[in-house]
């Protein structure tokens, strides 16, 4: 059967005859294909925005573009899902020095690692693994661990004990060594979070360093307890 789209002189002629109706326009299909380049490029919109971004622009859309915005903010969020589940930790981890390089400087981006050298049988080294314990369930994301000082580095003195070392990607980024510079068994948990949070290694909540509100309320404390300069000048009268 003839087409009679097709680009032959034999169909020219019935044309102009009017045998054949006009030839049709190619103006349809270019249209198609300029709409289909459009849904590419809108594809390609969506590809290149982050899941905060679509969340801001989406009101942008139109309705036939929902679905696709939908199932990319859904694939979106299961790789942000995957990505926070390979890099939950959420529990105070042992080492011994064996593990060292793997547990610590091999720790893999973006990871920072938490690391208390202690001794059992020294207060505040248990106190510290108490509240390493419970921030290493609030902040899931930090690797807390714990390792036996001399077993981790040989000959390690017990005079630096409590020891914490701060890395991120296999850097050290901070050092706690000592007792002194724990504050000793009056250390709270929230205390060495804003210690932990300078360092980089949480992101706390907290406004204020807790220790700096204790020494205020120390400090008020003692101003209430001492005599003001009155009382004071009516006992030398008095005397």
């Amino acid at each position: 059967m003839q087409d009679p789209n097709e680009d032959t002189e034999w169909n020219d002629i019935l044309r102009k005859k009017g045998i054949l109706p006009p030839k049709e326009s190619p103006k349809d299909d270019e249209e198609e294909e300029e709409v289909a380049l459009q849904q590419q490029s809108v594809v390609k919109t969506y590809e290149s925005m982050m899941l905060e971004e679509l969340e801001e622009n989406e009101d942008e859309f139109g309705e036939d573009d929902e679905a696709a915005i939908e199932m990319y903010k859904q694939q979106r969020l299961a790789e942000w899902k995957a990505a926070q589940k390979k890099n939950v930790f959420g529990e105070l981890g042992e080492i011994s020095g064996q593990d060292y390089v793997k547990e610590v400087n091999k720790a893999g981006e973006g990871i920072w690692v938490v690391l208390h050298l202690y001794k059992q049988g020294i207060p505040l080294c248990t106190l510290i693994n108490q509240h390493l314990s419970g921030l290493a369930r609030k902040f899931p994301q930090t690797k807390f661990l714990k390792s036996i000082s001399t077993t981790c580095i040989p000959n390690y003195p017990d005079r630096n004990l409590p020891t914490i070392f701060v890395y991120f990607e296999g850097e050290m980024k901070a050092q706690f060594i000592g007792p002194l510079v724990f504050g000793g068994m009056n250390l709270k948990a929230e205390e060495l979070e804003w210690r932990l949070s300078e360092s980089g290694a949480v992101k706390t909540d907290l406004e204020e360093n807790p220790r700096k509100q204790i020494e205020d309320k120390l400090m008020s404390s003692i101003r209430s307890s001492l005599p003001t300069r009155k009382d004071s000048d009516s006992e030398d009268e008095d005397n």
